[in-house]
């Protein structure tokens, strides 16, 4: 490790000199900063298009919770349409829990799973889901050595609550009827 400026290889202090140049030139003009970025090796994800369905594929969500939530579009819709009737914590578990199946990284795996359980999981959650004592108990087990499939089954249950009671009235709903048009 480096102790100080001294230290730095002849490289690195060209380099530093580069990027501080570079932020000075940002600060000064800020409308030419285009050529002037520092890389970065991540690109940012861009936010998916959502494509309004055909009113045959929205026709399939009626019997299928799965296909409904595999439409970005659909996905979005039925959302709006819990927030609106002030019932959206099931879909943000559900969506939180696959975001939470894509982390590869155990540290960050862990991290996110304190925070579902915080969030949804735990008595007195923010957004405390809906799940029996068992399901409850089987997720709390899975959180001492978090996986990919810690949540699995309070996932499952939400889903088929989500089914069996949200998808109907989404159906039944303003919002969805214009899609089937």
């Amino acid at each position: 490790m480096c102790k100080g400026l001294a230290a730095l290889p002849h490289t690195c202090l060209e380099r530093a000199k580069e990027i501080k140049t570079k932020l000075g030139t940002l600060l000064q003009k800020p409308d030419s900063s285009v050529d002037l970025i520092i890389p970065y090796s991540e690109k940012p994800e861009k936010p998916a298009k959502l494509q309004k369905p055909s009113a045959e594929e929205a026709w399939q969500w009626r019997n299928s919770l799965e296909k409904l939530l595999q439409n970005p579009y659909g996905l979005a819709s039925f959302q709006n349409f819990l927030k609106s009737e002030f019932s959206e914590e099931n879909i943000e578990f559900w969506i939180a829990c696959e975001e939470y199946k894509k982390i590869k990284i155990p540290s960050k795996m862990t991290e996110k799973a304190k925070k579902i359980y915080e969030e949804f999981i735990q008595s007195e959650a923010p957004k405390e889901v809906n799940i029996d004592h068992f399901t409850k108990s089987v997720t709390m087990k899975n959180l001492v050595e978090p996986s990919e499939s810690t949540f699995d089954l309070a996932q499952k249950k939400i889903f088929m609550l989500m089914e069996k009671d949200s998808l109907p009235r989404f159906v039944r709903s303003n919002i969805y009827q214009e899609f089937i048009k």
